[in-house]
């Protein structure tokens, strides 16, 4: 069982940086996948960035790629999402996701654990 809380969103003008933090819970935390989404007002949950459960392979979309940074501590049981040069299309509620079964995934339906989200608005 893993318990996901997101925290660090907020509104900031364009081009500003935000970081978003998960804290997990549970103690398979150290050996899953874990996942950032994201989903805008009428469109669906799409996968921004992964990382490996040892934190040495990571995965980003096209779209957020070179701005956005996956990170993990799992000493502390928290992954970070670094966002920089935050844009107006990168307006969405922010979840992150655990994939319990794997050490590293790109494919959304493995990820069995989620939190609640935190909104990012940046303005224009």
């Amino acid at each position: 069982q893993v318990q996901l809380v997101e925290s660090g969103g907020g509104l900031v003008q364009a081009g500003g940086s935000l970081r978003l933090s998960c804290a997990a819970s549970g103690r398979t935390f150290g050996s899953a996948a874990m996942g950032w989404f994201r989903q805008a007002p009428g469109k669906e949950r799409g996968l921004l960035a992964a990382i490996s459960w040892t934190g040495t392979r990571t995965y980003y979309a096209d779209s957020v790629k070179a701005r956005f940074t996956i990170t993990r501590d799992n000493a502390k049981n928290t992954v970070y999402l670094q966002m920089n040069s935050l844009k107006p299309e990168d307006t969405a509620r922010y979840f992150c996701a655990a994939a319990s079964a794997v050490g590293m995934t790109t494919i959304p339906g493995r990820y069995d654990y989620w939190g609640q989200g935190t909104q990012v608005t940046v303005s224009s």
